[in-house]
């Protein structure tokens, strides 16, 4: 048996540091891709269990997808959670690949303990190597609104509009997880997908798969 060809995947990968949100937001995009009829399977990478640990995930969508794992340099779409974290993988990208990336800046313990150097500029870094990179202050929205266990949520609108789904369906997943679990925060969610939306000031076309 053999996997649809590549053209027809969208590869996604995101990463960040324990407690962002990221396996949480994996899911959520997973459960949309489903919704819209597509199969999807997906992976994770926990560094560590403390939260600040190293957290990957690998989304794959499409009409059929065998193998949950991203073929090296093949990743569509990178959603960076933290700016260092976000250069780490940028060579999982393929060239017509992009970038979404959270402004935030976490030196990690090894830094702290002069293990490694933290880069003077992660970010700038990423667009040397010519990598399609937009930038949204997900922390700073999440702080705006009170809140800033919302990032993750903030970082889903910001990339909304660069995925082959509906930017509308993947909303309405989000809130309606919260309005089951948590209703008290799925109205906060929703002005959370919709500020990191409006984050995005560009109308960059969908991610082309393949």
């Amino acid at each position: 048996m053999t996997e649809s060809p590549a053209a027809t995947v969208t590869n996604v990968l995101l990463c960040g540091i324990g407690g962002q949100g990221v396996l949480t937001a994996a899911e959520l995009l997973a459960q949309a891709a489903v919704a819209a009829g597509h199969d999807a399977k997906k992976t994770e990478v926990a560094g560590m269990a403390q939260r600040g640990g190293v957290v990957t995930s690998h989304l794959r969508f499409g009409p059929r997808v065998l193998a949950p794992a991203i073929p090296d340099g093949e990743a569509d779409l990178l959603l960076g959670f933290e700016a260092a974290e976000a250069l780490r993988w940028i060579g999982q990208l393929r060239r017509t690949g992009k970038a979404v990336v959270n402004g935030l800046r976490v030196k990690p313990p090894v830094v702290h303990q002069g293990l490694f150097d933290y880069p003077e500029d992660p970010i700038g870094m990423i667009r040397a190597v010519g990598v399609e990179v937009r930038v949204v202050e997900a922390w700073d929205i999440a702080d705006s609104l009170g809140n800033h266990r919302l990032m993750n949520t903030v970082m889903l609108g910001a990339v909304s509009d660069l995925l082959p789904l509906s930017a509308d369906d993947l909303r309405e997943r989000v809130v309606a997880v919260f309005r089951a679990r948590k209703p008290a925060l799925a109205d906060l969610n929703a002005r959370a997908f919709d500020a990191g939306r409006a984050a995005v000031t560009a109308a960059p076309e969908p991610v082309a798969a393949g």
